[in-house]
């Protein structure tokens, strides 16, 4: 085992570990894949101010995401096929959450079942919902929720129609995935992934298969997710869902201060700046760079969280300077779980807590909730 220093170490791990196919779908982004870079390239141009003889002694990153305690200011993105990191690996990704006192968010498109983190966890947690067509399994899905005793519900707004990413197609990764020569021969040389996958139940999409009418099996939920993402998708919609719900709701993918506005009209608890990791409009601002605009104009009347490029807890500290009252990490995570399961995305979090804790100290703060733009260098964001 190499010694792990930061998150770029758990990536390298996760690659060699992971299969092409379920790795790339992770790491990759929309056509140039110009945003997927940019979200993690544009927080390396912002600068930090060091400040000397502060007493910076009993510090705390402690915070609260919609009332719900978390240790900083990070709560793990909702990731799809994250039980094909590793076996399991929607559970792995939730105990460690818990474990480490920040909330957890589950995907429509997980492998792992709304059931499944429930019964394997004690914390609340959140779970991220996409507009279908199907509205009475959405109606299900929110029933299940409930029953599951979600703390929030995560409606994705950004994948009306779903971006091409070529390495996915190169990959042939369909559903259910494609085995071909290319694909087998990978597996042949990821063992610890197969014997993982071998030891479980878990593989295919826990949400979705028997809880759907139309969907009995893998491929019976290929033809029915292929037509399910709405294109309609209508702020009549956003206001149709928090009906069904009636509890705490999140709206994600907001880019636009206007788009921001509306969202916090028709209800937002909290709205989540980001450009879904640069997976579906290529060519869109980083998270970072839209965030300071968006902050100014609802920060005060709702909580704005941001998405996107988070790879260092120098990036948590940055985008809570710029009006960020939360992030959400997927990559990070995914590259944790790829390499080490659960004792992956806990390292990755102990990581980025430690990143966090030491700059915020060298910037001459104790409280992160005292930090503001202040701690940034001029003219660098």
């Amino acid at each position: 085992m190499p010694v792990i220093t930061c998150v770029e170490d758990l990536r390298v791990l996760a690659k060699r570990r992971v299969p092409r196919m379920f790795y790339d779908y992770a790491d990759s982004g929309a056509w140039t894949e110009s945003t997927y870079r940019a979200n993690e390239a544009d927080f390396k141009t912002i600068l930090l101010r060091q400040r000397v003889a502060v007493n910076v002694e009993d510090r705390s990153t402690a915070v609260l995401m919609l009332g719900q305690p978390a240790r900083m200011p990070v709560a793990i993105a909702p990731i799809g096929l994250a039980g094909m990191q590793h076996a399991d690996g929607e559970i792995h990704a939730a105990r460690a959450a818990e474990k480490f006192g920040i909330p957890f968010s589950l995907s429509t498109m997980s492998i792992c079942s709304i059931e499944d983190i429930a019964e394997n966890t004690s914390a609340p947690f959140w779970f991220q919902l996409y507009m279908m067509r199907d509205r009475a399994a959405m109606v299900r899905m929110i029933e299940r929720c409930k029953a599951a005793n979600c703390a929030a519900l995560v409606l994705t707004l950004d994948l009306q129609v779903p971006g091409q990413r070529h390495k996915d197609l190169k990959n042939g990764l369909t559903v259910p995935p494609r085995p071909t020569v290319a694909n087998l021969v990978n597996l042949a040389t990821k063992l610890r992934w197969c014997a993982g996958m071998a030891a479980t139940r878990r593989r295919s999409f826990g949400n979705l298969v028997g809880h759907v009418d139309a969907v009995s099996n893998m491929r019976s939920l290929s033809a029915w997710s292929s037509e399910q993402f709405d294109p309609r998708l209508s702020w009549n919609d956003v206001d149709w869902v928090r009906r069904q719900w009636g509890g705490k709701l999140i709206l994600k993918g907001i880019t636009d201060v206007e788009d921001a506005k509306l969202a916090v009209r028709h209800g937002a608890d909290a709205v989540v700046v980001s450009n879904h990791g640069g997976r579906v409009l290529d060519g869109a601002p980083s998270s970072i760079r839209a965030l300071p605009a968006i902050a100014e104009a609802v920060g005060s009347t709702t909580e704005v969280w941001m998405d996107g490029g988070i790879r260092t807890g120098q990036d948590v500290l940055k985008a809570w300077a710029l009006g960020a009252r939360g992030t959400m990490i997927g990559r990070a995570m995914i590259y944790g779980l790829g390499a080490m399961g659960e004792a992956g995305v806990s390292k990755a979090l102990q990581m980025l807590h430690k990143e966090l804790d030491v700059t915020m100290a060298v910037c001459g703060h104790t409280r992160i909730t005292d930090v503001d733009r202040a701690i940034l260098v001029p003219g660098t964001y």
